[in-house]
C-alpha cells in the first residue's frame, strides 16, 4: 500500500532555545497502578488453542506459528481462560465479559493508585476512563464511582477511539485540566480486554497478528496539580515517592492514514485493522515530529535519559529506533513490558511507566518522553522530567 506523503509545519531549528524546566503549572504524576487479570499463559500455551479458534478445521497453521514465535512476546493475562473463549457466540456476549471483568480490574487499579498516592476516592475531581475493547452506557467510570466511593459531583470523561494511543492522551488530556485547575486531583483510567475482540473464524493475518501480540490488563495513574503537591497525602496512608511532571504535550494527525489502524465493526464485534504500512509512517515521520517538538524545549534525542514508549509490536519499535537514532537499550522498559504482558493497548505505557518507577527511576532533572500512536493514525507525545 502506498504511503501518502505528509507535509505540514516544522519548526526551525537554527535558533538556539532555552531550554525548558518544568513549569508553575507542572503536573505531578503521584502513582501509577496496573492490574492483571489471573488467567496468565506462556505464548507456546497459547498458539493451538488461537490456532483452533481462528483457523478452519485442518488449515496450515505455519504462518500462526511464526507470528507467535516472532511477536516478542513470552507471557500474556487473558480476561477469560483461553478455553471459555469458544463459548462466546457473539458480540453480545463478548462485550459482557468485556464489562464483568473490566469493572473488577478497574476497581483493582484505581484503590490500588490512590493507596500508593495515599490518597481516598472522595480526594478525585476529574476521572478520565479509556477503553477500546467493549462499550457500555452508563460508562465504567459511572459504574466504579459507587463501588470505590467517589464522589457524586466528580467530573467524568469517558474516552473511546483513540486506541493505543490513549494511555498517552489521557495523562495529555489530564495535564491540561490540571493546568487550569491546579488544586485538583485528577485520575487517568484505562482498561483493555484486547482479547474478547479476537474474531472466531476469521484467518486474517490482521487477526492472526493481534491474537500473537495483545494481552488484558487495566491501570490508573493518579496525577496533581501544582497547588497540591505531590507527595502531599489527604488520606493517611504514606504515599509513595512521587514523579514525574508533566512539562509539554503535542498530539498529531497524519492526514488521509485513516485506513491504516482501527476497528471493522460489525454483528461479530470489533474486527481489527492493522496495515502493514503503519511501520513505514512511523519511520519516516514520526521522528521528524518528535525531533521538531524537542527542539521547541531546547532539548534533542540525546538528552531524553527514559523512554516510556508503547509496544506496538518489534515492527514498530524497530522502526522507531531507526528514525530516531536511538541506542540498541533505549526502548529495553518497552521489550520488558512487551514480553511479559504482550501489548495491552493504551494500558502499556502506565505499565512501562509503573515498572521504571518502581525498579529504575531516573535521577531527579532526567528528562524523560511519553509516546504511543494509534487509530487517526495518530500520534501523541507527553514530555516528561523526573
Amino acid at each position: 500500500m502506498r504511503v501518502p506523503v505528509i507535509v505540514d509545519h516544522v519548526v526551525p531549528l537554527s535558533a538556539a532555545p532555552v531550554r525548558t524546566s518544568a513549569p508553575a503549572t507542572a503536573t505531578t504524576i503521584a502513582a501509577v497502578h496496573t492490574a492483571l487479570p489471573p488467567h496468565r499463559y506462556t505464548q507456546d500455551d497459547l498458539v493451538e488453542p488461537i490456532g483452533d479458534l481462528c483457523l478452519p478445521p485442518g488449515a496450515d497453521r505455519a504462518l500462526l506459528r511464526r507470528l507467535h514465535a516472532s511477536a516478542g512476546v513470552r507471557t500474556r493475562h487473558l480476561a477469560l481462560p483461553i478455553e471459555a473463549h469458544a463459548g462466546l457466540g457473539d458480540f453480545g456476549q463478548s462485550n459482557d465479559a468485556w464489562l464483568k471483568v473490566g469493572l473488577e480490574l478497574g476497581e483493582e487499579a484505581l484503590t490500588g493508585a490512590l493507596t500508593r498516592a495515599g490518597l481516598d476516592a472522595a480526594d478525585v475531581d476529574l476521572l478520565v476512563c479509556a477503553s477500546i475493547t467493549g462499550i457500555a452506557a452508563p460508562s465504567l467510570d459511572a459504574r466504579l464511582a459507587g463501588r470505590i466511593g467517589l464522589r457524586p459531583d466528580i467530573k467524568r470523561l469517558p474516552v473511546f477511539g483513540l486506541g493505543c494511543a490513549a494511555g498517552a492522551a489521557g495523562l495529555a488530556r489530564v495535564h491540561d485540566y490540571l493546568c487550569g485547575h491546579p488544586d485538583d486531583t485528577a485520575v487517568l483510567l484505562t482498561v483493555e480486554l484486547c482479547s474478547l475482540t479476537l474474531q472466531q473464524r476469521d484467518d486474517s493475518r490482521a487477526n492472526l497478528v493481534a491474537g500473537a501480540l495483545f494481552g488484558d490488563g487495566a491501570a490508573a495513574l493518579v496525577a496533581r496539580g501544582s497547588a497540591t503537591g505531590g507527595g502531599t497525602t489527604h488520606g493517611g496512608t504514606e504515599p509513595e515517592a512521587a514523579g514525574p511532571s508533566v512539562v509539554a504535550t503535542r498530539s498529531r494527525l497524519y492526514p488521509d492514514t485513516e485506513q491504516l489502524l482501527g476497528w471493522d465493526i460489525g454483528a461479530c464485534g470489533f474486527r481489527v485493522v492493522i496495515d502493514a504500512a503503519v511501520p513505514g509512517v512511523v519511520r519516516d515521520h514520526l521522528g521528524r515530529h518528535l525531533r521538531a517538538f524537542l527542539a521547541e524545549h531546547g532539548l534533542t534525542v540525546d538528552d531524553i535519559g527514559t523512554w516510556v514508549c508503547h509496544p506496538g509490536g518489534p515492527r514498530i519499535l524497530s522502526a522507531l529506533t531507526d528514525a530516531l537514532g536511538l541506542p540498541d537499550d533505549a526502548l529495553d522498559p518497552t521489550w520488558r513490558s512487551l514480553a511479559s504482558v504482550g501489548n495491552m493497548s493504551s494500558v502499556s505505557v502506565l505499565h512501562i511507566l509503573e515498572n521504571i518507577r518502581e525498579s529504575r527511576r531516573p535521577e531527579p532533572g532526567t528528562w524523560g518522553l511519553l509516546l504511543a500512536m494509534g487509530p487517526g493514525f495518530c500520534s501523541e507525545l507527553v514530555l516528561l522530567r523526573w
